[in-house]
């Protein structure tokens, strides 16, 4: 186990990247004089700028703002901070609205702005941190125009955003725009409906996707594993509904903390209703339906519940932002003393489901409360510092990789958010553990221990990969669509090589199909050449090919994915080796 820390190095290139942003500002106002500058950060690949501008950029036009800024680089500005008295400042911005926006907050929060300029030339309202000077910006490339709501809000007005990157050496450039490309090809928005996984249909609705039967098939075979590690660890599947009265929020705390995520509250008789946005509060009710026992703890409930949320159109995208999400979603109720066993026990649950994925690369985030964000969590300092504190020294006795993250905490209790990396090495966020030591107390559930004394039990929050649906579409990049054979859609397909043998590849099908194998008979009358080439295109598993020689004696010749030739055999080995390979989860 280590501890992640933000290194010097790390912090040298967020510095860098927010040097490039402004490099990016001033060749941009000299390019296209009358433009105004809106906002931007240096962001984790990267950085971005939202301009104000009534003409149109496009990516065809980027070379010539590189261009531009390479120029700004090679004469090594010094970049120089200023702490600038409020007038000032808005002297200085006096026509740009949206400078006069950000130093409306900074005036709220009593604070002083700052200004960094680029030489004597170029300056920007900005809080830092930045190089000493434009020299020391490595290797950096404009990736893509984009247009962006001002704030994200699609009220306000839209903005032209252009992406770009640096970083401290060519080859790690080099790296990152082949990681952009590699993930084009697998941009499981483009691939899912190619290989019939999913669709968007504007006529249900943004950000609500259809699963097919192939996707379906994904998302059953997920859930029957994670169903077949909880029913050996002791875990109740409950169902609940999509509904509930908007009082239950309220008493939770979910009202106060999450109600720009829930969607409009609706009437029903005389009461007022609305859509589910997290499970949980559903499953305290099971809990408080009757009187607790010690001895029935921990109590592990689990369910794929259905929630709903509501996300800015500008920010879903396919199956990894969407509105309508599975939560494998449990909630342990236990005594305090069994903290550490559940949490290990659930440890082990993310990271075999990880195992079966084949994503091998993983660390932890550990979220802590912001103590000066009143506003946010549950006051409550002592218990918030017992919280933290024991996370940390479950997470340190998991021996797990991990890094701190300051008020990313729930208003509820301190998580562990687990990050995987996909095949190309890019980052996401999937499952996560939170430890919950209010939520019992606020809302009176109680269990009876073993002196008669009535006591509250303490919660964990656990979702096993987070929303099926971010999963799936995880899994449909990091495999770039050829999943394992557990988890493909189609896990064999059967070519006949002429009418003739038709029936004999009827046979070999049906007694697949008898193993429960997921099989599916081409007999179209196209070319074997093309059978095997949609084959591969969509990326089945196994071919079994059968002619005259097959049916004669009695056996098949296979294929695998990739078009290596596995010979012939008879259709008892295959069928005993793809058994042991799904049963492995290869």
């Amino acid at each position: 186990m280590k501890q992640s820390q933000e290194t010097p190095r790390s912090q040298k290139l967020q510095a860098m990247r927010h040097s490039a942003e402004h490099v990016l500002e001033q060749a941009m106002l000299k390019l296209y004089p009358g433009l105004m500058m809106a906002m931007g950060p240096a962001i984790e690949d990267g950085f971005y700028f939202d301009f104000d501008f009534s003409g149109k950029i496009s990516e065809q036009d980027l070379p010539n703002i590189e261009a531009e800024m390479k120029n700004i680089i090679k004469k090594n500005l010094p970049i120089r901070k200023e702490a600038c008295p409020m007038k000032k400042a808005r002297e200085l911005f006096n026509h740009n609205p949206y400078k006069q926006e950000w130093l409306d907050e900074i005036e709220k929060k009593g604070e002083t702005p700052t200004l960094y300029w680029t030489g004597s030339e170029f300056v920007d309202l900005c809080a830092g941190p930045h190089v000493a000077s434009t020299g020391e910006i490595g290797p950096f490339k404009l990736l893509t125009v984009a247009g962006a709501y001002w704030h994200g809000d699609e009220n306000q007005k839209m903005l032209t955003r252009i992406y770009g990157t640096a970083f401290e050496t060519k080859p790690e450039l080099d790296r990152y725009l082949w990681q952009i490309e590699e993930a084009k090809k697998r941009d499981h928005r483009k691939l899912g409906p190619k290989l019939d996984l999913f669709v968007i249909n504007e006529d249900i609705g943004k950000g609500l996707p259809l699963l097919t039967p192939k996707g379906t098939v994904v998302r059953n075979e997920i859930l029957a594993y994670e169903k077949e590690l909880e029913g050996r660890t002791g875990f109740q599947e409950v169902w609940t509904p999509h509904i509930a009265k908007s009082d239950l929020y309220k008493r939770t705390g979910h009202w106060d903390h999450y109600r720009e995520i829930m969607y409009a509250p609706f009437g029903i008789e005389s009461e007022t209703y609305v859509l589910k946005p997290m499970n949980c509060p559903h499953h305290y009710m099971i809990y408080a339906s009757r009187p607790r026992s010690y001895r029935e703890l921990p109590l592990r409930l689990s369910e794929p519940g259905t929630c709903y949320r509501y996300e800015k159109s500008g920010e879903l995208g396919g199956l990894t932002r969407v509105r309508s999400l599975t939560i494998d979603d449990s909630h342990i109720l236990m005594r305090e003393e069994q903290i550490d066993a559940e949490f290990e026990l659930c440890i082990n649950l993310v990271l075999a489901m990880f195992k079966a994925f084949g994503l091998n690369k993983y660390w932890v985030r550990l979220s802590l409360n912001d103590p000066a964000d009143h506003a946010k969590y549950i006051a409550d300092p002592k218990t918030w510092k017992k919280a933290g504190r024991k996370l940390e020294e479950i997470v340190k006795k998991s021996r797990l990789t991990y890094e701190i993250a300051k008020g990313e905490a729930s208003f509820y209790g301190p998580k562990i958010d687990f990050m995987v990396k996909d095949a190309i090495g890019r980052a996401w966020q999937m499952s996560t553990l939170q430890l919950d030591l209010f939520m019992a107390k606020k809302l009176g559930l109680v269990y009876t221990d073993a002196d008669g004394s009535e006591k509250h039990p303490v919660i964990l929050h656990r979702g096993l990969t987070g929303s099926l649906e971010r999963t799936i579409g995880l899994l449909i990049e990091h495999y770039a669509g050829a999943f394992p054979l557990w988890l493909s859609p189609t896990q064999v397909i059967v070519i006949p090589i002429a009418d003739r043998h038709h029936s004999y590849a009827k046979k070999v099908s049906a007694s697949l199909n008898d193993k429960h194998l997921r099989v599916e008979l081409d007999d179209r009358p196209s070319s074997m050449q093309k059978r095997i080439r949609d084959a591969e295109l969509a990326k089945v598993p196994f071919m079994i090919i059968v002619g005259d020689n097959e049916r004669i004696k009695g056996d098949i010749s296979v294929r695998t994915r990739g078009k290596a030739d596995l010979g012939r055999m008879s259709l008892a080995t295959l069928e005993k080796k793809l058994l042991k390979q799904i049963a492995e989860k290869r």
